[in-house]
């Protein structure tokens, strides 16, 4: 009996079972992937359990507790809510009511980013109603402001899918982020300009009165601290990232800067940093998951699998066959999460034929983070749980006007595939 092709068997079920949704994900992967790796272990006597799992401990989870320490100062030094008022202000003054909404999306993306968990209500719920008031279709307002699971997903340090593919590609962390940040910033301005035609081509005025009120909701919302002191930080974080210094370094040492900065306590700052590690036990336990079955993927076979079948395509343009994809994953599964049962095998089995590790990973992460949120608005923590925060809102009409900002985003990135080469 060929019991690798047993093997294989399980853990195409397992993939399929992870995509269909019905059982619990991660259990589903863990389980799936065990029994997959004992059957195989049964005609491959070198592999072993302790090997694989060892695989899903990679340096990228290093580089993730690195950055929750620094979160967990920033939130408890105040500088995090400094941010995201100074981000809404200059919105305001940039944009009007589009301009608070788009600040208020990437300023629940930066949170998300840190970790893992974008939640756009925690702004729109300050941000949302003066975005209407201010004139804006609340349709608009809800779509724009649920924008900031892009940011949060593909610019983030955190998402497990997003982590897994980072570690399967040994790419690391920093560039892919910034790729990230500039891409999902620009679909949130596409949003915010399309509004803005829509206001002056069907001429919507403003009332004074509710101008007023609306700007002087958001003048009340002080800052204490200075502005170059609370984003100091955060530039001295993407400087490293731009020379490639450790990320778990880099992210004590914007720690320790934002100690300083804001004269915290050193002993109470300290405590801060630890809880900030206690954010990641979900992305952990994803992590080696995903990095656990992605191992067992190439190790039984299947990605050779999926390469031989693909191999026509993967001669041919692998970094494009790799993006389309991970839009179908992102399209069908509505999940970041789910999507990795598609994308990591496919990933595994396009590294084989295809030396752009970079231009792999970077399609793979924002093809599937850009069209989970293509068809509904996505089902968790997106625009559904916006919709009720914006007034006159509708998810369905949020949502569509949604779609051609994604599409415009996912145009780009089709583009980057083309000329990124390493």
């Amino acid at each position: 009996m060929n019991y690798i092709i047993v093997a294989q068997i399980i853990m195409s079920i397992t993939l399929i079972l992870m995509v269909i949704g019905k059982t619990p994900l991660y259990l589903t992967a863990l389980i799936g992937t065990t029994i997959s790796v004992l059957v195989a272990m049964l005609d491959i006597r070198e592999l072993t359990l302790n090997k694989l799992l060892l695989s899903g401990l990679n340096p990228v989870i290093l580089d993730m507790t690195g950055i929750l320490m620094f979160i967990g100062t920033m939130q408890a030094s105040g500088f995090m809510d400094d941010i995201i008022k100074l981000i809404i202000k200059i919105g305001r003054k940039i944009g009007g009511g589009e301009g608070i909404a788009a600040a208020s999306a990437i300023g629940a993306g930066v949170i998300g980013m840190l970790t893992g968990f974008t939640q756009p209500s925690v702004t729109a719920v300050v941000t949302a109603k003066p975005s209407v008031l201010l004139g804006m279709n609340p349709n608009h307002s809800a779509a724009i402001h649920a924008h900031a699971g892009h940011l949060g997903n593909f610019g983030g340090f955190t998402h497990p899918t997003q982590v897994a593919i980072i570690g399967a590609t040994n790419i690391g962390f920093g560039l892919i982020n910034i790729f990230g940040i500039v891409i999902a910033v620009f679909l949130i301005i596409c949003s915010a300009i399309r509004s803005k035609i829509y206001r002056k081509k069907y001429s919507i005025s403003i009332d004074k009165d509710k101008l007023n009120q609306a700007i002087k909701e958001l003048e009340e919302q002080k800052s204490k601290y200075n502005t170059f002191v609370v984003f100091l930080p955060f530039i001295a974080l993407f400087a490293g990232f731009i020379f490639g210094y450790p990320i778990f370094l880099l992210g004590v040492f914007a720690s320790v800067l934002t100690i300083i900065l804001a004269k915290m306590n050193i002993f109470s700052a300290e405590k801060q940093m630890i809880d900030g590690v206690g954010k990641i036990a979900i992305p952990l336990v994803a992590t080696i998951t995903f990095l656990f079955m992605s191992a067992t993927i190439k190790e039984i076979g299947l990605a050779k699998i999926i390469a031989d079948v693909f191999e026509p395509i993967l001669k041919i343009a692998p970094v494009q066959a790799m993006f389309v994809v991970a839009v179908v994953a992102g399209f069908i599964t509505q999940s970041y999460g789910a999507s990795s049962a598609i994308v990591l095998p496919f990933l595994q089995a396009t590294m084989s034929s295809c030396p752009y590790t970079f231009a792999l990973a970077l399609v793979a992460a924002g093809g599937a983070s850009i069209a989970q949120y293509f068809l509904t608005g996505g089902p968790i923590a997106a625009l559904s749980t916006v919709i009720p925060i914006v007034e006159g809102s509708n998810l369905k009409d949020a949502n569509r006007f949604q779609r051609p900002s994604q599409l415009i985003a996912l145009g780009l990135l089709l583009v980057l595939s083309f000329i990124i080469k390493f």
